[in-house]
């Protein structure tokens, strides 16, 4: 995009852009969505919209320069235990009180084959995230006599669908609220001019809007009204996670400490982070640069040193986008325009095949702006996140048991690590996958799991150890009901035939 910008008058190219995008404000009134979009949060969605545009247009080279980049000092990210020791006060429905949970519930469940928000898959016996999600709370809620809400942070593709879905939720003992995240116009990434026509969400437009990563909390967060009415009711600070995430419960230990620093030293920011392995290569970690800890993501990372970024010795934690934000602290950098992330540039491509690009930015990424920001390293146990069905069969299975919406690691589970499980193309949508299983194996001994090609899965199968199963192209195989596999290759074809 930067040798696009080359060839045009930068002048030109923002004032187009933005001049075409106000331009489709006017036809808001032939919008199929009047009832959501109100005059008022499109003209709040353009500034933003634009704010970020400009910048993205401004930015010359990375945005970060590889020699400064420094360790994080140790004091910066506190082991867990460290925290614990502090232990819990008498009265820790006082802390609870301040709190307010908000969970990321932009996104759909497409790369899992459903439809709808991804909150409302069902995860662990009927229940969806969102499910959990509300079951969690209202056992806190009920425990400590306390009043802790639930706030939704929806985009335009969950809003609806999870707003019908709320009403089954009345006579829980959680208050739900519900906000937008914004809707910014995709960009043609030859012209770098909006590709929507108007401000319809169906028909020729529908491709032409986007939810702006999760960065976007804290201007529609302000902007709703939301924020201020939570602070006039007390509240002190959110803690936010992906819904996804079945991992990112309340921790009272992380709540406690907030809430009693000294007032001198109050720490506005935490970012929950935890020890990298493999399969964690490419998430995002925290440094030291220009004095400031500072959230590094892969995609910021000159290309020669993505090697190193990789490295596990070399950067060995990575977030788990469970935040602990002071609330008080978003107003006051929204009202003094000092919230800086850096800008995400997402390329896509649509069904027609135009290239297109969306400007993004990740929540984690303002780290840098608050005071006294912190780093806890926390258990692998709060980082449980369900992006796949892989990821799925784990959390369905006997490795967890269920209490109160909240998943554990079974005790009869001699090692603490998750297996690695490795589900192919046969299994991507639930759907299907749900199909291949007639009940989830036993998978307390399992250490990992590959499965490739037309496989089915019979009823008490119990897997231990390391188990791959591939039935090559025109074979399938089926897995006896009752099988027990230990270190076990099982190819070619196997068929079980009703008789």
């Amino acid at each position: 995009s930067s040798a696009v910008c080359e060839t045009l008058n930068k002048n030109h190219c923002i004032d187009g852009s933005i001049h075409v995008a106000l331009l489709l404000l006017p036809k808001l009134s032939h919008c199929n969505h009047v009832s959501v979009l109100s005059p008022q949060i499109c003209k709040k969605d353009f500034e933003g919209f634009k704010k970020l545009f400009h910048r993205f247009l401004q930015v010359k080279g990375p945005s970060v320069e590889w020699p400064k980049i420094n360790r994080p000092p140790e004091d910066s990210i506190q082991p867990y235990e460290k925290i614990r020791e502090k232990g819990l006060p008498e009265n820790v429905a006082n802390s609870l009180n301040k709190l307010v949970v908000v969970k990321l519930n932009g996104g759909l469940g497409t790369s899992m084959g459903c439809k709808g928000p991804k909150s409302l898959i069902s995860v662990r016996n009927e229940n969806t995230f969102l499910d959990l999600t509300v079951q969690q709370i209202e056992h806190l809620n009920k425990t400590y006599n306390t009043d802790v809400p639930l706030v939704l942070m929806n985009s335009f593709n969950t809003d609806e669908d999870t707003r019908k879905i709320l009403q089954k939720y009345t006579h829980h003992r959680v208050k739900i609220h519900t906000f937008n995240q914004s809707r910014y116009p995709r960009i043609n990434k030859e012209s770098l001019l909006p590709v929507a026509k108007d401000m319809g969400l169906v028909g020729e437009s529908a491709d032409g809007w986007y939810p702006p990563g999760h960065g976007d909390i804290y201007a529609s967060f302000y902007n709703s009204g939301l924020l201020e009415q939570l602070i006039a009711e007390g509240k002190e600070y959110i803690f936010v996670s992906n819904i996804d995430n079945l991992g990112a419960t309340v921790d009272l230990h992380i709540l406690n400490h907030l809430v009693s620093q000294p007032n001198g030293k109050r720490c506005e920011f935490i970012m929950e982070v935890t020890d990298k392995t493999r399969a964690d290569v490419k998430g995002g970690t925290l440094i030291q640069y220009e004095g400031k800890l500072r959230l590094l993501e892969i995609a910021q990372v000159p290309k020669a040193h993505v090697d190193e970024f990789k490295s596990v010795s070399k950067f060995k934690i990575f977030n788990t986008n469970n935040l602990w934000i002071s609330l008080a602290a978003i107003k006051r950098l929204q009202e003094q325009n000092a919230m800086d992330m850096e800008i995400i540039v997402n390329p896509k491509t649509l069904n027609g095949g135009l290239n297109v690009i969306q400007l993004e930015t990740a929540v984690g990424a303002a780290i840098k702006c608050f005071d006294n920001a912190l780093g806890i390293n926390v258990p692998r146990s709060r980082f449980l996140p369900v992006k796949t069905t892989s990821d799925l069969l784990l959390v369905m299975s006997n490795l967890y048991s269920l209490e109160a919406g909240s998943l554990t690691m079974s005790e009869k589970r001699e090692f603490p690590t998750t297996p690695h499980v490795k589900l192919g193309s046969s299994f991507t949508k639930v759907q299907e996958y749900l199909i291949r299983f007639e009940s989830i194996p036993d998978m307390l001994e399992l250490d990992h799991l590959t499965v490739s090609g037309d496989v089915t899965f019979g009823k008490n199968v119990s897997l231990k150890g390391t188990v791959i199963i591939i039935a090559n192209h025109g074979d399938r195989i089926d897995i006896p009901a009752g099988s027990m596999l230990e270190n076990k290759i099982v190819s070619g074809n196997l068929r079980i035939l009703d008789h």
